[in-house]
């Protein structure tokens, strides 16, 4: 049997676990309606134009607190995936530098610890948005799904139109290229490897933040368009065509936004 020291060594699967523990505990918590009131299941349906469906009326009334919090889990569940490859190169390259174990795992901790805390701060706007929404009626205070098309459109086109910009452009570069952005950006110190994170944490939202508006149009608590989404962004991150994909998907999304106010 291994002894705590040998166990330790075991670097990376360690990480990879903490990552998964963190991502599943995030979609049980979401699965059982994050506070919402609500199963997420009955909030979930399959629909390119949300806003026809008819739903059931009234509120949730849930505090802002308790949907901020569930627009946080929500963006950990989606976005740790994508941010593996980093934390992972990163705990790589501190185990090459040969210091304490126990400071190498503070400093990788801390990268994921900035990452999400940047997640956090735009978990914020999103519920301050949603809880402006709702009361106007843009949005169903049941179901969580966009109620008016000129919202839908409006958000499919804004988020089709950036995949095209420059900053969506620079921002996932960045994102694409963890070897590239450690070079450019990687100090010494655990100190540095929070600020690490809360950089890449903004390349992240940079990159990604339209297209987590786009739940305010299919629904906040969609299981199918949260896992679509989740799956969107680990293909335009990882995989080597991901950002000819984000510009094609980019354009269909301007596409739908027409259909959208045509139906």
């Amino acid at each position: 049997m291994m002894g705590p020291e040998a166990l330790l060594r075991h670097e990376r699967p360690i990480i990879v676990c903490g990552i998964a523990a963190v991502f599943a505990l995030s979609w049980v918590y979401i699965w059982q309606g994050a506070g919402m009131g609500m199963s997420a299941l009955d909030m979930t349906t399959l629909s390119l134009f949300p806003h026809r469906q008819t739903s059931m009326e009234g509120s949730m009334e849930a505090s802002w607190r308790i949907v901020a919090a569930m627009w946080w889990v929500m963006m950990i569940a989606m976005m740790t995936p994508s941010a593996t490859p980093l934390v992972l190169l990163y705990s790589k390259v501190l185990e090459r530098q040969s210091g304490p174990m126990a400071r190498r795992y503070a400093a990788t901790s801390l990268l994921m610890a900035g990452y999400l805390v940047v997640w956090l701060a735009f978990s914020v706007v999103a519920a301050t948005l949603q809880k402006m929404l709702e009361p106007a009626g843009l949005i169903s205070g049941m179901m969580l799904w966009s109620r008016s098309a000129a919202l839908s459109a409006g958000v499919l086109a804004a988020a089709g139109l950036y995949q095209f910009s420059g900053t969506k452009r620079a921002c996932l570069t960045q994102c694409r290229s963890p070897v590239r952005f450690l070079t450019q950006y990687a100090r010494p110190g655990i100190g540095a490897g929070f600020m690490l994170g809360m950089r890449h944490g903004a390349f992240c939202v940079g990159c990604c933040w339209l297209l987590m508006a786009l739940l305010f149009v299919g629904g906040i608590m969609n299981l199918i368009w949260i896992a679509a989404l989740m799956l969107f962004v680990l293909v335009e991150k990882l995989m080597p065509a991901g950002a000819t994909f984000g510009r094609v998907s980019g354009a269909l999304m301007i596409l739908w936004a027409g259909a959208t106010l045509l139906v």
